[in-house]
């Protein structure tokens, strides 16, 4: 796999791995961390996650524009690391107000936290996979350039496979450490207790009781305890919860310095596009211009053609964590598996299949049989299709009504619908698949097709298609909730179909843009 790749391959890999790590680290646990510290309902948590998250791609492309204006590319990677370290740092150090019910201004803090975190991602990620890219530009490596981005994505998710268990464990050895054990219906009780100054309703109080034996068996709080006890005991088990949330978050520190440190120590060994450019010097006729100026052109073209069949991947691929994480609560048996593991399903096949992938595509060469980047997007667009008309035929075989009608029935009743862990476990085989053949080949394809002088800026078109698909994602839940479930995984199979007919419709002029 890693036979005749460039040497600065696997430096920039590890430098990006590293990141990734950090990042998946906190990626796990920001929405229960906000949650649980500031005492924000689900959906609250979940807007400030998603602006986060979108801003991480729109970002992108200011950190694309900034490279490409200063030729300085890996300078702003360097002070991209710098500026994310930052922002972990200040997530990660402890600080609380003198009670729960206001910490608006640390609730701002965390917020200036995340743009730190997604602004030095807009400088680092986009600028990284440029010089990746720059590396395949000498003829000696240019065949490898899908396997290399291949192996490059490979190493970001060995960070994302093993990022998700780190923040549980810190978060539950430190409540440990203190007394306690970790209940994840314990936080919000405790902010509904700090929340009112006499008694909760009788309802709210009995589950208090039941949950508090659960969270800390040790403690000196019974039925009969004052008020005021049972709100001191919920602040001291509030900040030992939330400051073993905030170790998890030194985790992600070290990974962003040792990122640092990797790149530092071998960025002389990877090329650098401004030096390149420089040297270059020449006059040219105007025919000549404008020949290279309609060359530009129809890369552009090429490019923003890929990156819509991009938004339409994207806006299916990720409705992982919004309407199939609510057909995994509703109609998936997964007591079973803890949650954090689902958030590991995805790199593990990453890891797995991506040689297998590599190995049948250089066997397929071998014979003669080569597949252009594009025509291996299309292809992984149909296998897309493919794992929602899986879930179409599943949901149509149980018979699955709306989510909202589907949650209105009898206990029994859901209970004797839902299906085994395997349906999600083959579905996000499926969509790993597709994601192989669509997110490291598009980088591929970017760093093919992008003029030498705008490298960072198109790689950050990339990842802002990544945002225009998230940006999307509401769309799912609405129809999850609505609509017949075998209705609305044909939408998204419908989708990905039509992305497929219309990659394949444009393919001939896509292979002549990019040879």
């Amino acid at each position: 796999m890693f036979k005749d790749q460039p040497k600065g391959l696997i430096p920039a890999a590890l430098s990006n791995m590293g990141e990734r790590f950090g990042y998946y680290i906190m990626n796990a646990v920001l929405v229960l961390f906000l949650c649980s510290k500031f005492g924000l309902d689900g959906p609250t948590a979940t807007i400030i996650y998603s602006v986060f998250y979108a801003g991480i791609y729109i970002l992108s492309l200011v950190g694309g524009i900034i490279a490409d204006k200063t030729m300085n590319y890996k300078g702003t990677i360097i002070w991209g690391l710098i500026i994310m370290t930052c922002g972990y740092i200040i997530l990660a150090i402890p600080v609380f107000g003198a009670d729960f019910q206001h910490m608006t201004g640390i609730l701002v803090l965390t917020c200036v936290a995340l743009f730190l975190i997604a602004f030095g991602n807009g400088l680092f990620k986009g600028n990284l996979q440029a010089i990746v890219g720059q590396l395949y530009d000498n003829p000696r490596y240019a065949d490898k350039r899908d396997s290399g981005f291949q192996i490059f994505y490979v190493f970001i998710n060995i960070g994302g496979l093993v990022a998700p268990f780190v923040a549980p464990l810190l978060r539950s050895w430190w409540l440990g450490t203190n007394g306690f054990v970790y209940n994840a219906d314990f936080p919000a009780l405790c902010h509904q207790a700090l929340s009112v100054t006499d008694n909760m309703n009788m309802e709210n109080a009995a589950n208090f009781w039941a949950l508090l034996t659960q969270a800390a068996p040790q403690a000196a709080i019974t039925v009969n305890s004052a008020w005021a006890e049972v709100q001191q005991f919920c602040t001291e088990y509030l900040t030992v919860f939330n400051t073993g949330v905030h170790y998890s978050f030194f985790a992600s520190v070290a990974a962003m310095l040792i990122s640092l440190c990797i790149f530092v120590a071998t960025k002389n060994g990877l090329p650098n596009p401004a030096k390149k450019e420089a040297v270059v010097s020449q006059d040219y006729t105007p025919e000549e211009k404008r020949a290279m100026a309609n060359e530009i052109r129809q890369r552009m073209y090429a490019l923003f053609a890929v990156l819509g069949i991009a938004v339409f991947f994207w806006f299916s691929f990720h409705q992982n964590g919004t309407s199939l994480s609510l057909f995994a609560r509703d109609f998936v048996v997964t007591k079973s598996i803890a949650p954090e593991i689902w958030q590991a399903i995805n790199p593990f096949f990453v890891i797995v299949l991506t040689p297998v992938i590599i190995w049948y595509f250089a066997f397929l060469q071998r014979r003669g049989k080569v597949f252009s980047t594009p025509k291996k997007i299309g292809i992984g667009m149909g296998i897309a299709a493919i794992g929602y008309i899986f879930l179409v035929v599943i949901s149509i075989c149980m018979n699955y009504p709306s989510g909202d009608e589907f949650r209105g029935m009898a206990e029994a009743v859901r209970e004797a619908m839902k299906v085994g862990p395997w349906v999600l476990i083959l579905f996000y085989f499926f969509m790993t698949v597709a994601e192989l053949f669509i997110s490291p080949l598009g980088l591929s394809f970017v760093s093919k097709v992008a003029p030498k002088h705008m490298q960072g800026l198109c790689q950050g078109l990339w990842l802002g298609a990544t945002a225009v698909g998230n940006l999307l994602l509401w769309i799912g839940p609405l129809m999850y909730d609505n609509w017949p479930l075998w209705l609305a995984w044909t939408v998204f199979a419908a989708v990905c179909l039509i992305s497929m007919g219309t990659m394949f419709a444009m393919l001939r002029w896509l292979e002549r843009v990019t040879n």
